[in-house]
């Protein structure tokens, strides 16, 4: 078992449950983490053997540009797709982040962690 991460995935999106959210967005951070057999790869290297992060990037980006009201929601989507698209991915965790939400307050971001494998989907 291997572990693909990529971090720090910023995008400008409009997800919220505010009509404002909507209009002006807001800036948001996600972090992807897979877990795969990564065994074929490290031996053969060879891309079409491992999770090529560069399409992992993809699905973050596509996905999080469909507004939706909550960012669990989001997350889900982007888990779907992994699975569904990337047939050596086991184990997924997502973290979306909002940052500076307008939740009245000084805050930084606040996140939604999702955690599933593939046995949940199918």
């Amino acid at each position: 078992m291997g572990l693909v991460k990529v971090s720090n995935i910023r995008v400008y999106a409009y997800h919220g449950c505010l009509v404002e959210e909507g209009k002006i967005g807001s800036e948001y951070r996600v972090d992807v983490s897979v877990k795969a057999n990564l065994s074929l790869s490290a031996g053969s290297d060879d891309l079409k053997d491992t999770v090529d992060y560069v399409y992992l990037n993809k699905i973050v980006k596509e996905e999080m540009a469909i507004r939706a009201k909550l960012l669990e929601h989001v997350a889900l989507r982007m888990m779907k797709r992994i699975f569904k698209e990337i047939p050596l991915v086991d184990k997924a965790k997502i973290s979306v982040s909002k940052i500076n939400p307008p939740i009245g307050g000084n805050v930084a971001l606040v996140s939604v962690v999702l955690k599933k494998s593939r046995k949940e989907f199918f």
